[in-house]
């Protein structure tokens, strides 16, 4: 049986918290649930507390109860393990458990931020109440992949933008790239970049109208190879291979 690594042994939850060494605090309602109803732990077992703004703490569980559940904050570990490329994922909104899939993975793989874009082919149409109520939902989903994978530093979702009024402001100084199956070169051609755009349309790809403005906005379209990937896949798929060319896999 493989052992777990001891940096990584004890249950990791995000607390939207200020922390410090030696401080008690009272676990979040979120939190508190997690660790005691799903976790089941107990008076003494220890965690990893992080509040998204660098680094971890060694705690333990001091007290559980219908009111509280307290943690006495031990030691802050330093330890950073975030990719030295920033990487944003400009991603067409997907349906349903795709779209969750999508940030979970691309959050384990280093991913910086995220830019959920309504696109012509989007399945899920967003606006007002209920496009809020998704963000919050994805930003949860990001957190969550956060506690799992051992990032310290939670991936920002901006809220819900039409891929045109992005593209108008899109950061240029970044390498700029869109997923296309017809482009003509390959991804793991393109050379490095501290900092890069990755631009990924929902099911069925990008309309044309919104390929040429991309393209028009300074979009480089790559390909991932001869096989068209679903739109669940193609993030994974290109954030993997952008990481193990640009970043630490």
């Amino acid at each position: 049986m493989k052992l777990l690594s001891p940096r990584l042994a004890a249950t990791r939850l995000y607390c939207d918290l200020p922390l410090s060494p030696g401080a008690e605090i009272v676990l979040p309602d979120a939190a508190a649930r997690h660790a005691v109803s799903v976790l089941r732990l107990q008076v003494g077992d220890a965690l990893n507390l992080f509040n998204g703004t660098g680094g971890e703490y060694r705690a333990s569980l001091v007290a559980v109860n219908k009111r509280e559940t307290r943690v006495r904050l031990i030691e802050f570990d330093a330890t950073e393990r975030e990719s030295p490329v920033d990487i944003t994922l400009a991603l067409g909104i997907s349906a349903g458990e795709r779209m969750d899939y999508s940030l979970q993975k691309a959050t384990e793989l280093g991913v910086t931020a995220i830019q959920p874009l309504a696109t012509e082919r989007s399945v899920v149409k967003l606006a007002g109440e209920r496009a809020d109520k998704r963000l919050q939902h994805w930003q949860h989903v990001v957190i969550a992949a956060c506690e799992q994978c051992g990032r310290n530093r939670v991936p920002a979702v901006a809220p819900v933008q039409k891929i045109y009024a992005y593209l108008a402001a899109v950061d240029r100084n970044k390498r700029l790239l869109m997923l296309s199956p017809d482009a003509g070169t390959p991804l793991k051609r393109v050379a490095s970049a501290a900092a890069a755009v990755l631009l990924i349309g929902a099911e069925g790809g990008l309309a044309p109208s919104e390929y040429q403005a991309a393209q028009a906005c300074g979009f480089e379209p790559v390909n991932l190879g001869p096989r068209i990937l679903r739109t669940e896949t193609a993030p994974v798929a290109a954030l993997a291979l952008l990481q193990a060319l640009w970043g630490d896999l």
